[in-house]
């Protein structure tokens, strides 16, 4: 049987079993050169060829391209070798003894900031916590809020913060001081974190807010009375009558009677404790029960601020010769900002921005302390506040006219700050007199400098590059340059080279006007008039009451380390708190910026969600 041979030749199929061995060679010899004659492709010749005998490829094809074997061989091979040679130095790293890198040092406001909220611990008064980290300090004025021989609990008065180097708590710079410390942190959280100061912070705030808490009714929906003071520091009596003036003594040793003073008619007080309960609300939003129970407090405090009008000061109350309050409308613009930024309910938005009470707060007519924010006049601090409003959610009617006249009036003040204008005088040092001279004039420069960087950071936040001072363009840097400089004078760049916060550099003050610090924790009682000798003597204080920022020098630059003149020695609860905003808004780098959005947490949509679109037409 003869068949067609594929590669070309005959092919002849003999299937007789008598075929001899000569006959089949002869045979696959013919057939041999019959395919022979024929080129073979590569196919073909792989089915002859045996695995030894297989053509070697020049090419190696890779799907997407085609390589020479030659440089596909070389290039695994140089990628095997750098392979074996970084692992080889991974290994030598990681088996050598290295020094690990420390991150960048603290900047000069981050350590300044560490420093002046310590001054909070210090202050403290009740029963301390553990972690207090002030080693002279203890538990003190455990009885507050007790008012009779037989020792019977009128009110549960412990706790809060003394005011100053005395041990008096008045209610009303303090509450100014929860509420700028609140502000800072709304603001300013991630550069708290970051300086590893939020925990802190937010434990000093609580720590006054819960003090809050016990100075009326909290649970109630409407009141009639607060507590406005605890302590007493009238001094026209004499030694005769001891009080927190007139001894000098460790808050520990104290044992005469402290007056609780309460007010029914005291709207400036009440609408500061409103803000600053409504403020603390929004620091704490992430607990819930606790941010609507001080809710709940600041509405209750503002009710009853707006509905028994008067002064906390007025009528010859003890606080006059302190902290007299010059009017409540700025609180009223201040609180009710608060309140709704709290809330959300803008029937506080409409109080804040009307016209009316704009004008009665002093909005319109100037004066020589327009734009100077202090534990007195919140005024400038509002209009900071609600010009945020403006710049973030942009509100329309009813509230845009007096937005727009707040914004414009922030720019004003801001450009007052600034030194290429005469609105305010300075120091030949550079400290600018924003209380024209006057005694303890750095409680009002921290305030304006937080101001000024905080409305640098908004106008940055708002794509703004800076704002007009009439004609002439100004940059935002101009506002942090001018805060920068202030800030730097109260550390130590001034005439004297000294710093104003105590504990900060190496030549600060040593006799600071402060009871708790200027005695001994010696196990020896002192009584009224038997720590004179300490307050008198010229050797410096036995404890450092580190982050105080006193009083400040004149407006002369000049300054008397002297524990005898307040005036220059005493530090405040409301100066420090200013100091800690100013300083934190400062530390850091300029990349960390504002929290636009946590304070409007509780602000709903400022217009209404528009309807839907209509069904589809069907013919």
């Amino acid at each position: 049987m003869y068949g067609r041979d594929q590669w070309g030749g005959p092919l002849e199929m003999n299937t007789a079993d008598s075929a001899t061995d000569d006959d089949r060679s002869r045979n696959l010899n013919e057939f041999d050169r019959a395919a022979l004659s024929r080129r073979l492709d590569e196919t073909q010749q792989s089915w002859l060829l045996g695995p030894g005998e297989q053509k070697k490829k020049k090419y190696v094809d890779l799907g997407c391209i085609v390589v020479s074997r030659k440089i596909f061989v070389w290039t695994v091979g140089l990628i095997l070798a750098a392979g074996f040679i970084a692992g080889f130095v991974a290994l030598i790293v990681k088996t050598v003894p290295r020094h690990h890198k420390h991150p960048p040092p603290a900047d000069n406001y981050t350590l300044a900031l560490q420093k002046a909220l310590m001054f909070f611990n210090a202050q403290k008064s009740g029963k301390l916590p553990r972690h207090n980290n002030v080693s002279w300090r203890g538990n003190s004025c455990l009885n507050d809020g007790k008012s009779d021989k037989s020792g019977a609990v009128l009110k549960d008065l412990v706790g809060g913060y003394y005011d100053a180097g005395d041990t008096i708590k008045f209610h009303f710079p303090k509450a100014f001081a929860m509420t700028m410390l609140s502000w800072s942190v709304i603001e300013y959280s991630a550069k708290y974190e970051a300086a590893g100061e939020l925990n802190h912070v937010k434990e000093i705030i609580k720590w006054g807010t819960d003090y809050f808490l016990k100075t009326f009714n909290s649970t109630a929906d409407t009141i009639n009375k607060i507590v406005a003071q605890v302590g007493k520091g009238d001094t026209s009596g004499g030694t005769s009558d001891p009080n927190d003036h007139s001894c000098w003594m460790r808050p520990e040793d104290i044992d005469y009677p402290r007056p609780v003073t309460e007010c029914s008619s005291c709207s400036d007080l009440a609408a500061e404790m409103a803000a600053a309960l409504a403020s603390a609300s929004i620091v704490f939003k992430d607990n819930k029960a606790y941010s609507k129970k001080l809710v709940h407090g600041a509405a209750t405090l503002w009710k009853f601020a707006r509905d028994q009008r008067g002064s906390y000061s007025a009528g010859g109350a003890d606080a006059a010769t302190f902290y007299n309050s010059s009017m409540y409308w700025d609180e009223f613009v201040w609180g009710g900002a608060w309140m709704y930024y709290a809330t959300g309910n803008q029937s506080y938005l409409y109080l804040a921005s009307h016209p009316k009470l704009a004008k009665h707060a002093g909005a319109f007519w100037g004066g020589p302390d327009y734009g100077v924010l202090s534990w007195d006049n919140k005024l400038t601090g509002a209009q900071v506040l609600l010009t945020r409003l403006k710049l973030f959610l942009s509100p329309g009617y009813p509230y845009e006219e007096t937005l727009k006249t707040f914004h414009n009036q922030t720019s004003i003040i801001m450009c007052s700050y600034l030194p290429y204008f005469n609105s305010f005088n300075r120091t030949r040092g550079g400290l600018i007199q924003l209380n024209h001279g006057r005694p303890q004039p750095l409680q009002y420069v921290v305030n304006a400098a937080f101001l000024a960087t905080l409305y640098s950071d908004y106008l940055d936040a708002a794509d703004t590059p800076g704002w007009y001072c009439g004609p002439k363009f100004y940059s935002t840097n101009e506002l942090r340059k001018f805060a920068e400089t202030q800030i730097d004078y109260i550390l130590g760049e001034n005439p004297r080279k000294m710093s104003y916060v105590v504990g900060y550099g190496n030549h600060y003050p040593k006799h600071v006007h402060h009871r708790g610090a200027s005695i001994p924790k010696n196990k020896v009682k002192y009584n009224c008039k038997g720590g004179y000798k300490w307050r008198d003597t010229k050797k410096p204080n036995p404890h450092t009451i580190i982050g105080a920022m006193v009083a400040g020098p004149d407006k002369h630059d000049g300054f008397h380390d002297v524990r005898t003149n307040y005036n220059y020695t005493e530090p405040t609860l409301a100066g420090n708190a200013g100091l800690v905003a100013a300083l934190v808004a400062l530390s850091g780098d300029r990349t960390t910026k504002i929290d636009k959005n946590t304070i409007f947490s509780a602000v709903p949509p400022m217009f209404p969600t528009p309807p839907p679109p209509p069904a589809p037409w069907k013919p």
